[in-house]
């Protein structure tokens, strides 16, 4: 062991280029803002714990503020049809997805009896109140306006939130998407109230059912189809592993926010973004 140490040791010696000084330059911990990001979890407990409930709320923050700098890109890419540019992005949206759930597998490390010496502290904090999770949800089409009243005292969040409840979701352009490629789609739908959430619509079924009967004609729509299946399925994986690791840690009891918990977390999972999608397995 001491001499692969030493060979090491050695090899690292070898390594003349490595730079040391950094009077005048940046260094990793300078372009990304470490002493900022490592210094933002404040226990407000005394509770070993309370760490990784901090850490691991806050690491889901980062992954879905890349997930909505994605999405966002992906609805302009379509819109622009650039189709290839928009599957890039959808791709890597379901891998950041997967690292969001695998999450929830470090959390349910947490047990009730450790939670409970710490949950008083988040006083009506709760990850219902999750900004960017609502963004989320407005930019692939469930759009909820009772959630907004949440915002309501931070203005310039607010009218952030309102911009999205208000934008077409990345269902609304790929259903213009379909227009754009020929298809006959109820003018209804092409000129709705992007904030109310999409319900379905036969002439968007038809659509998309011929897409998939002719899959090499149709390509690029078939493909982006099928990155927006992906996309939903993760997001319904992610919501299983929150509602068994919220029922894991608390049971039933009534979330810190005001919610329901794990029924509230339950009810959701019924939801379908895309239904057309979903139902032509079915039909086909």
């Amino acid at each position: 062991m001491s001499e692969d140490i030493s060979k090491l040791h050695d090899k690292l010696k070898s390594e003349t280029g490595i730079h040391t000084n950094f009077r005048e330059d940046m260094t990793y911990g300078d372009y990304l803002q470490l002493d900022s990001i490592l210094s933002s979890q404040k226990r407000l407990s005394g509770h070993h714990d309370e760490m990784l409930f901090i850490i691991i709320h806050q690491v889901s923050e980062l992954w879905m503020k890349l997930i909505l700098h994605e999405l966002t890109s992906a609805i302009r890419a379509i819109q622009d049809d650039k189709m290839q540019a928009a599957f890039k992005m959808l791709a890597r949206v379901t891998k950041i997805q997967t690292q969001i759930i695998q999450a929830w597998d470090v959390l349910s490390t947490l047990t009730p009896a450790e939670y409970l010496e710490f949950r008083d502290k988040l006083g009506k904090a709760s990850g219902f109140q999750s900004f960017q999770y609502r963004q989320i949800e407005f930019a692939l089409g469930y759009k909820t306006k009772h959630i907004l009243k949440i915002y309501e005292q931070d203005i310039a969040l607010f009218e952030q939130l309102e911009k999205v409840y208000n934008a077409p979701s990345i269902y609304d352009v790929s259903i213009q998407a379909l227009a754009k490629a020929g298809f006959q789609i109820n003018p209804t739908v092409l000129n709705r109230d992007y904030s109310v959430t999409y319900g379905g619509d036969e002439s968007v079924a038809n659509a998309w059912k011929e897409v998939y009967r002719n899959v090499d004609k149709y390509w690029n729509l078939y493909q982006l189809a099928e990155k927006l299946v992906d996309v939903e399925d993760w997001l319904q994986q992610w919501r299983f592993r929150h509602m068994k690791t919220v029922e894991r840690i608390i049971g039933f009891k009534t979330g810190t926010g005001g919610s329901s918990g794990v029924n509230y977390l339950r009810k959701v999972l019924d939801h379908r973004f895309f239904p057309e999608l979903w139902d032509l397995r079915t039909s086909l």
